[in-house]
């Protein structure tokens, strides 16, 4: 879907994405975490859990000074480093050009054997569906901004929200956004997933439309659950834009796995997901009979994720 698998001899396999993004937080270190989370999602997405290389690719703004530059480049490289030695992946930086924007992604390799791939068209009708990341991150972050900058937006959230209500929003969304979705793809093998992919830019409906349109099998995603982060559904009301978080149409930045797998193994899987990462997944819909299209349950579940 997201990342391309390229059949080479010996029932081998590369697999390789490149996903890049703009700065949504002003964190250099953790964007550069983010960034690489962000890159080799696509991969982890098929099932490939050993990354065998990525190259960084970043630019720097040209309205920065020579002194912005020398130090807040190395920051982002830093955090993007960090995160690549969690997963034990070899990084290769390249020349860092000027641009108007900056500009923070990478490409990502993986060759794995044929066994080890999930290909995301196998989804069968009774599997359930799992997502290992909450909603919200685009807003959350956003809030955090526009309470540090004091503006019209952040004067309307007062009205219900306090200062420590969105920097504990920010935290839960920097941690989400920063966390690699590698162990969700090795209990992916492990549960006998038929497919999945992961959740950006085009939200939740957007990534299940689209992984439901390759689907070997005529059948549907329903989805009758969002988790979503603290106090986001409170930051879409106040602002009115309640209607696409609440939808599943909201932008996400880095993140989790959207999984169809067997509904016997969809307990076990969050169980031993949530051992391993102390983090939760959840069990938001189910695959049935119908036209390799989405339905939203009319009476969806929203659930509030907080810190763990």
């Amino acid at each position: 879907l997201d990342s391309s698998v390229i059949a080479l001899k010996h029932d081998l396999f590369l697999v390789q994405s490149v996903d890049f993004f703009y700065p949504l937080i002003d964190d250099p270190v953790a964007l550069g975490r983010i960034a690489l989370a962000n890159v080799v999602s696509d991969v982890f997405a098929v099932g490939a859990t050993e990354i065998d290389q990525i190259k960084l690719i970043v630019t720097a703004p040209t309205e920065f000074t020579d002194k912005e530059r020398e130090v807040v480049v190395p920051m982002v490289m830093q955090g993007f480093l960090e995160a690549a030695k969690e997963c034990n992946a070899p990084v290769k930086i390249g020349s860092i050009s000027e641009n108007p924007w900056c500009i923070i992604g990478g490409a990502a390799s993986a060759v794995c054997h044929r066994s080890e791939l999930i290909m995301p068209y196998n989804a069968v009708e009774g599997d359930a569906i799992i997502l290992t990341k909450p909603l919200g991150t685009q807003l959350a972050t956003n809030a955090y901004i526009w309470m540090n900058e004091s503006s019209e937006n952040w004067t309307r959230l007062q009205e219900r929200l306090s200062k420590a209500d969105i920097e504990e929003t920010y935290r839960i969304a920097l941690e989400s956004m920063s966390r690699l979705n590698r162990k969700g793809a090795e209990l992916m093998r492990k549960y006998d997933a038929h497919a999945a992919t992961d959740v950006t830019g085009f939200g939740i409906y957007g990534h299940a439309e689209n992984l439901a349109s390759f689907q070997k099998a005529a059948v549907d995603f329903h989805i009758d659950t969002l988790p979503i982060i603290k106090n986001v559904r409170e930051i879409a009301d106040v602002l009115g834009r309640s209607a696409k978080l609440l939808a599943g149409k909201a932008v996400e930045t880095s993140g989790g796995l959207l999984i169809c797998l067997p509904r016997a193994n969809a307990a076990g899987f969050c169980a031993e997901y949530r051992d391993c990462t102390s983090h939760e997944a959840w069990i938001v819909g189910s695959v049935k009979k119908g036209n390799r299209s989405v339905k939203m349950d009319p009476n969806l579940q929203y659930l509030t994720v907080g810190e763990s």
